[in-house]
């Protein structure tokens, strides 16, 4: 059973989680500052210091909250789909629609690497992500689906073109347009390496 002190723990950690997902969806991290934040939320320096060990600490969370979100928003997405490429064309466009949405957009992909620093950004990203399109390539070397190819450097290929692909959405002026043509791409790639059902091609 839960105690008092528990739920006032995870209430704490919640409304400051809440409070940093907006500030950081506002402004860019570095002109949040951790004096800004709970007094935001309404708590104590010294709440976010135990839960988070300060503003770092916490944009970290938001932004593997923002992460793990989208990872289950695409693996429902294409739980019941049982063709392999199909299931490939669905995730990306679940992706890409992810990547539309402006506190993904801004807190992932626009200050994640900037508040993170870009290895600590990457590693965080494959976990959540890198795995998911890792698992869409092995289902399709199951289903014999897959030219021959190392289904690794296959999950590594389509990760690494999503990635600069998601970046260079934020950074165009003509975001729909952008995205309408990299789904376009990465589904010509898709049918490159993942067959349409016949015998694979050497």
């Amino acid at each position: 059973m839960e105690t008092v002190r528990e739920k006032y723990a995870e209430n704490t950690r919640r409304a400051l989680l809440d409070t940093g997902l907006r500030l950081f969806t506002e402004r860019d991290f570095a002109s949040v500052s951790a004096e800004e934040l709970v007094r935001t939320a309404g708590l104590t320096r010294g709440a976010l210091y135990h839960h988070f060990e300060g503003k770092p600490g916490l944009f970290e969370a938001v932004f593997e909250e923002l992460e793990r979100q989208a990872s289950e928003r695409i693996r429902a997405e294409i739980a019941a789909v049982p063709d392999p490429r199909e299931r490939a064309y669905r995730a990306v466009d679940a992706f890409l629609d992810v990547c539309a949405e402006h506190a993904y957009r801004h807190i992932v992909l626009q200050q994640g690497p900037i508040a993170l620093g870009w290895q600590r950004w990457r590693e965080l990203d494959q976990l959540h992500l890198g795995g998911l399109v890792l698992d869409i390539v092995d289902a399709a070397l199951a289903a014999g689906r897959l030219r021959p190819h190392p289904a690794n450097l296959v999950a590594r290929a389509f990760y690494g073109a999503l990635t600069e692909l998601s970046i260079t959405i934020t950074e165009t002026d003509e975001p729909e347009q952008a995205r309408t043509q990299a789904a376009a791409l990465v589904r010509d790639l898709i049918g490159g390496v993942v067959t349409d059902g016949g015998p694979p091609s050497p």
